[in-house]
């Protein structure tokens, strides 16, 4: 990996810019009627795509934070007391699950899961419920009644900062390997307490929680903004940063970012003296071109933009070469903060939808701060077929696993969040069959080494270590499924705690790796030994 120096030039001209936007949001006067219609005929598009308004106000406002569930309903972490609660004002903040019945692109329902929320700046569906950052505590919410609200609540972790209400805990996200993770921002100083002692971040950086264990981990330290983070198909991580000038990321168990304190050396980023952007998803899938399977798309929410990039492996790291924007639009309102792709192919935009942002430029209590106004946005491409969206919820344990071959991200990150639900009884004996399956089709399958890897990463989220699995991973002649393997056999060793024996047994399983042809595979196995 190319250890990259900030050119000192660029330290004013990011000042500048800063100083300039400052300007900008004091002297807008010109505030746009919230018409979405008005909003969407302003957006300039590639040629080939189009948008759509999948939900409103005032269904909806203000999207901090959006996540499918298995079902394909939209889950929403929305906020009109952000930036600020007043003295006496009630906390009237709300998660919200919105659902498309008929399947046309377009929200039918809007249910209120659970109100009387503090800014609460992210949630995730799963483990029959969903868990919700609500300022210092991390909750997990549940309807036990079935009536589409929350009845039961429990604080799972608590201690995290709320020195600056845009910086609290924010970017729920699964991995891949069934671990809970999220972030937290510079001007937070975290001291939580769990079963495995207290765990300290202090300023920005990325958590992984394990809840059926309660083991809670500092992955990446640093970043000053981190407000998005996404998985590659084959487990790699990258994340943005709403505060940085750095573009892409590209994250590294244990590693140093910008900002982090403590830190002799850092990792930059992959586009030195880009925008700040927020949001992060990997798009692929049928519906997609195929010039754009895996690319990564974000946001430059200060220029009213949605951007999108391409990494291409280079050394131990990766190179990121900025795309034509997805969105463009001069509608000063256009605060796109979120991305995700849905179950049916198409790209999920979440527009916050306010001509003032952030905290710095203007006063917590400008009336021109938008309160009640929010929209999520749906980018397809014309003439290409949408994906039918699959039937997870219900589907038996083999069927699920059957899913763990389809060509959508969105499918397999969801069939095994429901088979991590069903439980290690029901899921290991069928697994290991399907496992054993992989090479008896008549055929070769261009993507065995990939099915592998997903069958690794959901005997972890059951509980279960599969050496076998791992085996299989670590001899796997795609470098990418190595370097995957590798960073779960250093997860293992971190959950180990101090047992020390336990510990060596799984490193000697790396055999060789640290001296390993692809360079990539080489830095994961030095990371595994480490953690």
């Amino acid at each position: 990996m190319t250890d990259r120096l900030r050119p000192f030039g660029l330290v004013p001209i990011l000042l500048l810019l800063l100083a300039t936007t400052a300007v900008a949001q004091r002297n807008l006067t010109e505030i746009p009627p919230p018409d979405p219609e008005i909003e969407r005929r302003s957006f300039n598009l590639p040629e080939g795509f189009e948008v759509n308004l999948f939900a409103a106000d005032p269904a909806i406002a203000k999207p901090i934070q959006m996540n499918f569930d298995a079902a394909g309903r939209l889950w929403i972490a929305s906020s009109e007391v952000y930036p600020h609660i007043k003295p006496g004002q009630k906390q009237t903040d709300k998660i919200l699950v919105l659902e498309d019945v008929d399947g046309d692109g377009v929200s039918d329902k809007t249910n209120v899961f659970a109100d009387g929320l503090l800014i609460p700046t992210g949630v995730l569906p799963g483990d029959g419920g969903a868990y919700v950052a609500n300022s210092t505590e991390l909750l997990f919410l549940k309807d036990t009644d079935g009536d589409g609200q929350a009845d039961h609540e429990r604080v799972v972790l608590s201690g995290f900062g709320t020195e600056d209400t845009h910086h609290i805990l924010h970017t729920f996200r699964w991995s891949p390997a069934g671990y809970l993770t999220f972030n937290q921002s510079i001007y937070i100083h975290s001291h939580v307490e769990t079963p495995h002692g207290v765990r300290r971040l202090n300023g920005g950086g990325i958590w992984w929680f394990r809840p059926q264990t309660m083991r809670l981990e500092v992955l990446a330290r640093g970043l000053i903004n981190p407000w998005g983070n996404a998985w590659t198909d084959k487990g790699t991580l990258f994340a943005t940063d709403g505060a940085g000038g750095e573009g892409i990321n590209f994250i590294v168990p244990g590693a140093y970012y910008r900002t982090a304190v403590g830190a002799k050396r850092i990792l930059q980023g992959l586009n030195p003296g880009s925008p700040k952007y927020c949001g992060l998803e990997v798009v692929d899938g049928r519906h997609l071109p195929d010039d754009w399977q895996g690319d990564l798309i974000t946001h430059d929410f200060r220029g009213n933009r949605v951007s999108r990039f391409k990494v291409v492996k280079d050394g131990s790291g990766y190179r990121s070469i900025q795309q034509p924007d997805v969105i463009t639009t001069k509608h000063v309102a256009f605060r796109p903060i979120d991305v995700k792709m849905g179950p049916d192919g198409a790209i999920y935009v979440a527009d916050w939808y306010n001509p003032i942002i952030q905290h710095g430029e203007v006063d917590f209590r400008d009336p021109r701060r938008d309160k009640v106004h929010g929209r999520i946005w749906r980018i397809t491409a014309k003439g290409r077929p949408l994906v039918e969206r699959p039937k997870l919820v219900d589907a038996t344990v083999p069927e699920l696993l059957d899913h763990l071959k389809a060509p959508e991200s969105w499918t397999r990150r969801h069939a095994r969040q429901v088979l991590k639900e069903r439980g290690a009884e029901a899921v290991l004996p069928e697994l290991e069959r399907w496992f054993n399956r992989l090479d008896d089709a008549s055929e070769p399958d261009p993507n065995v080494e990939r099915h592998r890897l997903e069958a690794l990463w959901v005997a972890n989220a059951v509980g279960e270590r599969n050496l076998a699995f791992l085996r299989s991973c670590l001899a796997a002649r795609d470098p990418e499924v190595r370097a995957s393997a590798l960073r779960l056999v250093g997860q293992w060793t971190v959950e180990n705690g101090g047992d020390r024996e336990a510990s060596l047994k799984l490193l000697a399983l790396i055999g060789d790796r640290v001296d390993d042809a692809d360079p990539r595979v080489r830095l994961e196995a030095v990371r595994a030994v480490a953690s």
